[in-house]
């Protein structure tokens, strides 16, 4: 059975997860540094990791498998779980792929740089309620997906 996995410092669709999660009866596995208040009865288990940097990620990469499905806005934990076989979708319903992160590690870099030398500030924008739309669309999708590669093997 696969899980999702949120890295959830800050992620602004958990409870798009849990409906999804729970309309399938799949595992959440939600990852932190300090403790979230999650809901009973979703099949949500909080998953309180040591503070520093990358804890949360790290414990993510030792834990997913081939598709499950992580939600993350961190490109490079992104690309460590493309690696691992998961499949990885974005909080604004944009879905990771090893076509697409080589550009997105790209440009989270460029964008670094900028803020760094003052040409650019601000981080990303906010979710909008298209962004939710396209995220639970996607989710379930890439659940179905996990779903059925997991039956046939």
């Amino acid at each position: 059975m696969i899980e999702i996995f949120v890295d959830g410092d800050g992620c602004p669709v958990k409870d798009e997860v849990y409906v999804v999660a729970t309309r399938y009866g799949i595992r959440v596995a939600l990852v932190a540094n300090c403790r979230i208040n999650v809901p009973e009865g979703f099949g949500v288990e909080m998953i309180v990791v040591d503070r520093g940097p990358d804890v949360a990620d790290d414990w993510i990469v030792e834990n997913v498998r081939a598709d499950d499905v992580v939600v993350t806005a961190d490109i490079p934990l992104a690309a460590r779980c493309l690696e691992a076989g998961a499949r990885v979708l974005g909080p604004d319903g944009k879905v990771f792929s090893e076509d697409s992160i080589g550009d997105r590690l790209a440009a989270r870099d460029l964008n670094a740089y900028l803020r760094e030398t003052g040409v650019m500030s601000g981080g990303p924008r906010a979710i909008s309620d298209k962004d939710r739309s396209r995220f639970l669309s996607k989710l379930d999708e890439l659940v179905q997906r996990g779903l059925r590669s997991t039956q046939s093997h």
